[in-house]
């Protein structure tokens, strides 16, 4: 796997965390209660992880990048969650985040909802990724979950991803309803995060479940474009959007701010246990849309195989 550059995060009290972003929520959302609790148990439902936690170790990890998949598709950017864990020096890690599938692997192109433990010395990996498709007898949501059907642990193009040792601990618990404002629920804590901390980066990961209402979710078409992308315009002519039934799990990465490694600040996919599933881009149904988080922050940020000439097209 290519270069990979690193740095440490900067990394606030989970008390003070807790209080920013209840500030920051409170204008984008009429009811807002955030606190510091234990984090619930992730291997029960409805998030069925292979780990407990979301605590030990944390870092974040960028890998690939948007300017891999527009305008034009580098099919040879295939990467490996093994390989990763070990790059980002946490064999065993627990990752979760949004990508892409590998084309290799699945032959077509398909948004990536990770959850996994990946391979120790001591133990199998254990995948509970899913992947969102096209399905091409409808044009309709296809998801599945990735080893019932496929053995590899790969991914392609691009990826943001949480990884931890997966162990019990605090976290930081968001409960908020009913949207007021225009920013979706990541934005807006990303946002302010960004508005205290400045030039200081918070990167932060976890799951959250849309548990009433509707989202507006987006899926890649099953084949490449022929077209080079050039534009968001292009993009979004090119992207399959949805609007999708609560409850939505949502596997979500963000960093304040971008200390000059050409990130994503954010990037958020979603599984359902009732078929729908994709890339998150806000509520649809404000009044009666209802978050349950939990995140933690990030000690280190590896970025991992950058692209080498870069764009700002088709990153929300």
């Amino acid at each position: 796997m290519a270069d990979t550059e690193s740095c440490a995060l900067h990394l606030p009290a989970l008390e003070d965390i807790a209080e920013l972003l209840e500030s920051g929520l409170k204008k984008n959302y009429a009811d807002v209660h955030v606190k510091v609790v234990d984090c619930p148990d992730l291997t029960q439902e409805p998030f069925g992880f292979p780990v407990k936690g979301l605590c030990g170790k944390s870092r974040i990890a960028d890998v690939g990048g948007v300017p891999y998949l527009v305008p034009t598709a580098r099919l040879d950017k295939i990467y490996n969650t093994n390989t990763v864990a070990k790059k980002i020096d946490l064999p065993g890690a627990y990752i979760l985040g949004a990508g892409a599938a590998s084309h290799k692997s699945v032959g077509m192109n398909a948004e990536f909802i990770f959850s996994v433990q990946a391979e120790s010395t001591t133990a199998a990996a254990v995948n509970g990724n899913f992947m969102a498709s096209v399905n091409p007898a409808d044009n309709s949501c296809l998801l599945e979950k990735y080893r019932d059907k496929y053995s590899d642990h790969d991914f392609g193009l691009l990826s943001n991803l949480y990884a931890c040792e997966g162990k019990p601990g605090k976290v930081i618990e968001i409960n908020v309803k009913r949207r007021t404002g225009k920013d979706n629920f990541v934005s807006c804590m990303r946002k302010s995060l960004k508005e205290h901390y400045g030039d200081k980066p918070v990167g932060m990961g976890g799951t959250f479940i849309i548990q009433n209402g509707k989202a507006k979710l987006h899926i890649m078409p099953r084949e490449f474009s022929a077209c080079p992308l050039n534009t968001d315009e292009d993009v979004d002519r090119w992207l399959n959007y949805y609007d999708m039934k609560a409850p939505l799990i949502c596997q979500s990465v963000f960093v304040s701010h971008d200390p000059g490694l050409d990130l994503r600040l954010e990037h958020t996919h979603c599984f359902s246990h009732h078929g729908e599933g994709g890339h998150y881009h806000n509520d649809t149904t404000p009044d009666s849309v209802h978050y349950l988080g939990y995140f933690h922050p990030a000690e280190y940020l590896y970025r991992i195989d950058k692209p080498p000439v870069t764009h700002m097209v088709g990153r929300d």
